[in-house]
């Protein structure tokens, strides 16, 4: 059976740490983008993408609004009420494809976890929703491996580099621009972004937006 994947999304200001290069409309857009990118390494994944937004915005695939919710109460929620497997998958993922979602989806454990970096979680297959609950912000990803064992759940870690790699600050954009094929590399490029290696460090410079 396909599982859903639900991916959280904040349609409005998202991206805050990206402030300094990018503006608010170009934030909203970029984070667009990247949704786009992971839903159709969902899709190609064979998942039904479910959005958890927190406000309503133009889609075509299903969506679960939670204006002023909790997010990890909102998705204790669904994972309670759902009959079948369920992934949770960041919407900041950029570099995701479908075989690294199948690699996390074909687990043979109760469940498999991703890490993002700084102790976060990127991704979390469920074979039984019903008997895990998520506990995000702070070091998740600790927290889920003390939650699974406390269900009795044995758990995966899944090393991933294209899973691994989220979007937060300016020098995770040279991820991006090295490795990305989607739409998200394709809106930097045009915003004029390339890379820029000054005194042996790589990172992204902001040149003039090609003519269109």
């Amino acid at each position: 059976m396909c599982p859903h994947a639900l991916i959280p999304f904040k349609p409005a200001n998202p991206k805050s740490r990206l402030a300094g290069i990018l503006s608010p409309e170009e934030r909203e857009a970029f984070a667009r983008a990247m949704l786009e990118d992971v839903i159709a390494a969902a899709k190609d994944a064979n998942c039904g993408p479910v959005i958890i937004a927190t406000e309503l915005f133009d889609s075509e695939d299903i969506q679960i609004t939670i204006p002023d919710k909790d997010l990890s109460g909102t998705l204790n929620e669904v994972l309670q009420q759902s009959v079948g497997s369920i992934l949770i998958l960041m919407a900041d993922l950029p570099l995701a494809t479908g075989a690294a979602i199948k690699r996390v989806i074909t687990t043979k454990s109760d469940m498999a976890v991703v890490p993002g970096r700084g102790g976060g979680t990127n991704a979390i297959f469920l074979a039984e929703p019903a008997k895990f609950h998520v506990d995000y912000y702070g070091m998740s990803f600790l927290k889920h491996l003390k939650i699974a064992q406390e269900a009795g759940l044995s758990c995966e870690v899944i090393d991933s580099f294209v899973l691994h790699t989220d979007m937060d600050e300016n020098d995770d954009l040279v991820e991006l621009l090295t490795h990305g094929t989607g739409k998200s590399r394709e809106y930097l490029e045009a915003l004029g972004f390339v890379l820029s290696a000054e005194n042996g460090r790589v990172g992204v410079v902001r040149k003039a937006a090609p003519s269109q």
